[in-house]
């Protein structure tokens, strides 16, 4: 497989969706009597997958046909002004600034469907197929998302989102097409590695912000430093199986990258979240236990099973490995369920299980 590098401006069009990203966790603020209304959580999960699969689109095409050269440089450009868009209009309250919201990402969706249409010209073979299905079938699930105008109140949410899960889904249809010309493995988990290496970035940044130790505060000191210590083992755990533990030669269509770290993204926006509202005491007890760990499981289920068939034979997970590990992190949740323990105590558990994950699976 020919080697991809990942261009810089790939790396500047990723700061673009970081900020996009942090934005919709903003939602997970929102706490009423103690916790997050059911309503924040939904508004939160659709922000976040049409911001998600937008940055996808574009990526899965530069990982099939990307080249830096002028016009697909400008396409990039012109898809950030939309971004802009897009983001700008991300807000808990978002009736208001449907329209913005619509107009970024049938923006977005809709260059990337064009580039498709552009390079299928000079393509041949399977390639061309490949071109051909993705530029023609991306445009029913960008219309139906377009004929949401059309309908007021609820309705034209759900025409939206009928159209985004249409979109998401083609390539899952034509994966017959697809698997003809496989995905370049090697670029797409650096792709992928480098955005999600930026969310750590921003997940750091973002607790501690809110943390600032204050002169002689050791509580909040030695709870940043703990933060700290859970966001590293998992940045371990990630980057080392990454590195170290993962063939980057397999020839797949990569769906399980692409729609794993759907998850793995959006549960590192929910620990940020977590760990904020659990220092600053704005949520309950049992409210802020339930949120983390759930959070910090779906990271683990999400960052298990995306990277399994990658793995080296010889690295694959045993079955018992699950099991040891879900039963850790089951066993810490029930511990301090019965046992209240202090905010410090509750974010070195998960420290401590993510520490044991990072071992298992990087040794």
């Amino acid at each position: 497989m020919a080697e991809k590098k990942v261009t810089w401006l790939e790396l500047f069009y990723d700061l673009i969706f970081v900020a996009a990203v942090a934005t919709t966790t903003y939602v997970l603020l929102q706490v009423e009597a103690g916790h997050i209304p059911f309503e924040y959580l939904f508004k939160y999960v659709l922000m976040f997958i049409p911001v998600w699969w937008s940055w996808v689109g574009q990526t899965m095409f530069i990982n099939r046909f990307g080249q830096d050269i002028l016009n697909q440089r400008i396409y990039m450009i012109v898809q950030m002004v939309f971004v802009l868009i897009m983001t700008s209009s991300l807000s808990a309250n978002f009736d208001p600034y449907y329209y913005a919201f619509l107009i970024g990402y049938i923006g977005l969706r809709s260059l990337t469907a064009i580039q498709y249409l552009v390079v299928r010209k000079r393509e041949t073979g399977d390639r061309r197929s490949v071109a051909h299905y993705l530029g023609t079938r991306f445009w029913i699930g960008i219309l139906l998302s377009a004929c949401s105008i059309f309908f007021d109140s609820w309705l034209r949410y759900i025409v939206l989102y009928i159209g985004i899960f249409v979109d998401i889904l083609m390539p899952v249809f034509g994966r017959k097409y697809l698997i003809k010309m496989p995905t370049n493995t090697a670029h797409l988990l650096e792709r992928f590695a480098s955005l999600t290496l930026i969310l750590f970035g921003e997940l750091i940044v973002s607790t501690l912000s809110v943390l600032q130790p204050q002169q002689g505060d050791w509580n909040s000191i030695l709870f940043s430093v703990t933060s700290f210590i859970l966001i590293m083992s998992m940045w371990w755990q990630y980057f080392d199986n990454m590195e170290k533990k993962v063939n980057k030669s397999v020839k797949t269509v990569g769906h399980a990258i692409i729609y794993g770290h759907l998850f793995i993204l959006m549960s590192l926006s929910m620990i940020a979240a977590s760990i904020k509202l659990i220092f600053l005491h704005d949520i309950s007890y049992f409210f802020g236990l339930t949120f983390i760990y759930g959070s910090s499981f779906l990271y683990f289920i999400a960052t298990t099973i995306t990277f399994h068939q990658y793995r080296y034979e010889q690295h694959k997970l045993k079955t018992y490995h699950f099991f040891l590990l879900s039963g850790l992190l089951a066993s810490l949740f029930a511990f301090s369920l019965i046992v209240t323990v202090p905010d410090l105590v509750l974010v070195g558990e998960l420290a401590l299980f993510f520490i044991i994950y990072a071992k298992i699976t990087t040794t």
